[in-house]
């Protein structure tokens, strides 16, 4: 069964999707933003059951105040065993610091294949509390983010990543509409 919720955050609604584990809460298996390249649409079949994501959303919560640096949650990704590897490594990935996706592969046992891991990263269901943001390009740019490069820009700026902030002022303001109960 999936259960799934719609949390309001900084940078827009973000959609939780997990699988219930049978204490009243949820094993986090997605956090998917509006727009968000490779995200799911909510099936019919899914039960929506924000009481399941209660602590999800406070750490969230917790972490947009700045209050919280890392995050302390049942995770439940799907993915392949490479995949898994490289989202392993980046819960490695202290707040306030990049890495690029070289020096991702290197970490995750792969020298020699950013690509590879970039592909991984792209597919990382659990964004935010896996910090795929935290990953740029070899020459420090901000590349490519399935949820989109600005909200990115602005998940670093609130982490004080010295990064280029002018497109979070766009995602702040695109974002402070709430949450819409269909879909993404």
């Amino acid at each position: 069964m999936t259960v799934h919720a719609f949390h309001t955050t900084p940078i827009g609604c973000v959609l939780l999707v997990g699988e219930p584990d049978g204490a009243g809460g949820a094993r986090l298996a997605g956090i998917y933003m509006e727009q968000h390249r490779h995200g799911p649409e909510v099936d019919a079949s899914w039960a929506e059951d924000a009481p399941a994501f209660g602590e999800v959303a406070r750490q969230l919560d917790e972490y947009f105040d700045g209050s919280r640096t890392t995050f302390d949650l049942p995770l439940a990704p799907a993915g392949t065993p490479f995949q898994r590897r490289v989202w392993d490594e980046l819960t490695r990935i202290p707040r306030g610091t990049t890495v690029t996706y070289g020096e991702l592969a290197t970490r995750a046992g792969h020298p020699g294949a950013a690509r590879a891991v970039g592909a991984a990263v792209g597919r990382n269901p659990i964004s935010i509390v896996v910090p795929c943001h935290r990953v740029v390009g070899a020459d420090g740019t901000l590349t490519g983010y399935a949820g989109g490069v600005g909200r990115k820009a602005s998940l670093l700026a609130l982490e004080g990543v010295p990064a280029a902030t002018a497109q979070s002022d766009e995602v702040a303001r695109r974002s402070s509409a709430g949450c819409r109960r269909s879909g993404r």
